[in-house]
């Protein structure tokens, strides 16, 4: 039966579900309060990653978090500062960073990672948007000390357990990988699971492919608030008018937790900053590659080759820290002598916020309290590797249809 959905947010996971659900015949509008075409759906690695099977939320991430939170470089960093919502945060992360949750979220990151990949290659197949790229070279990680290379060695094992392809690399078999780029590292892990993308590249074809299809797209149109009654929600204003609407689903990003609030919803959410460099001039980097001491992700796209990193915490705001770009243009340089990014390269730096729950595990359902009210935010990194997946989701929940995947590892309502 034809229904009417309205969804709050315009990034990958709010047009990969409208692209689920207009395939099932479904009315759609999407409000967006930008002008799509940045954030983090846009300034992402692009990588679509099984082999991301450990949670942000795991042991030992506190200690960096202190170790690191007064260098304005480093990969991982806390703003200090006092506000109840990041506190709340905090403490719900803290309690997740133990070695049960992440042996508990293995099986759930890969499968849902694995079937987001599936869903990918069933979009290229179909020739919905035509040509993109989306290539199977699997992911490198390198590493330049040996303790960080033994502790990739214990994901390793998890990974193999878990039945994905992933193969130790000397630093010859690498350079051979690499078709001769000198590298500078002591060695690395080969997941041969993953895949990757250009974001920009593809988003502009699933918007342009929706809109062909019938999807209304709203964009510099913020979401204000919610008129609700007898357990539904019945209109979606606007700062400029207002929606009726018979079914809503939020898949706002990091302005999720603040829309959750409207409908007195306790949705813990933080801001993840990200930062992205495109860089012009050749590099013959072929395979994507993370460098995991810097925890920069260097991945070729389609015409230049992305540096992207950091987990800053420091709010709802798109401020680009100049020392931590620096910071990412010099570890692409310390493993790869020969690369050279330029100044302009660097000034043209951008940043996206990712939407971060406690626990690292996206929120994926229906909220209890309302009929036709439904969530899609949360995803922290792996936003875009999990696009495909949570739309396909919240469509089988829309229909009443079995999921595809067990649901209670995403419960919006897991933290109370």
């Amino acid at each position: 039966m034809k229904k009417s959905v309205i969804i709050v947010g315009g990034g990958i996971i709010g047009l990969m579900i409208a692209y689920y659900l207009k395939k099932s015949g479904h009315e759609v509008l999407i409000l967006d309060q930008s002008t799509m075409d940045g954030g983090a759906s846009y300034v992402n690695a692009g990588y679509i990653s099984p082999s991301h099977i450990v949670p942000l939320a795991s042991p030992g991430m506190i200690n960096k978090g202190l170790k690191w939170m007064f260098d304005s470089s480093s990969p991982f960093y806390i703003k200090p500062r006092l506000d109840v919502d990041f506190l709340k945060w905090a403490w719900h992360f803290k309690k997740a960073c133990n070695p049960h949750h992440v042996e508990k979220s293995l099986k759930v990151i890969r499968d849902i990672n694995l079937l987001s990949k599936s869903l990918f290659e069933e979009i290229q197949a179909s020739g919905d948007l035509g040509d993109f790229q989306l290539e199977k070279k699997g992911l490198l990680m390198l590493f330049k000390t040996q303790k960080e290379g033994d502790h990739e060695a214990a994901v390793v094992k998890k990974a193999v357990d878990l039945g994905l392809d992933v193969f130790p690399k000397s630093i010859s078999e690498i350079r051979t990988m690499l078709n001769g780029v000198e590298v500078d590292a002591l060695g690395g892990f080969h997941y041969e699971c993953d895949g990757h993308m250009t974001p920009t590249e593809f988003m502009e074809k699933l918007k342009n492919y929706l809109v062909l299809s019938g999807v209304k797209i709203m964009k510099e149109e913020e979401v204000l608030d919610f008129e609700c009654a007898n357990g539904k929600v019945h209109k979606v204003i606007t700062q400029n008018t207002s929606y009726d609407t018979e079914y809503l689903v939020l898949a706002s990003g990091s302005w999720s937790e603040n829309l959750a609030k409207k409908l007195k919803l306790r949705l813990p959410m933080q801001a993840g900053k990200g930062y992205k460099i495109d860089g012009y001039s050749p590099t013959g980097i072929t395979i994507p590659t993370i460098l995991m001491e810097r925890k920069v992700a260097v991945t070729p796209m389609s015409g230049f080759t992305r540096f992207a990193g950091t987990m800053e915490f420091s709010g709802i705001n798109t401020v680009i820290i100049k020392e931590r770009v620096l910071a990412i243009a010099k570890a692409a340089s310390q493993y790869f002598p020969d690369v050279d990014i330029s100044n302009q390269e660097i000034n043209a730096a951008k940043s996206g916020l990712r939407p971060v729950s406690p626990d690292g595990l996206p929120y994926i359902g229906k909220i209890n309290k309302f009929e036709n009210i439904f969530l899609a935010s949360g995803h922290a990194m792996m936003g875009w590797s999990l696009g495909p997946a949570t739309g396909k989701l919240i469509a089988e929940i829309v229909d009443g249809q079995n999921s595809s995947l067990d649901l209670l590892p995403f419960d919006p309502h897991r933290f109370g």
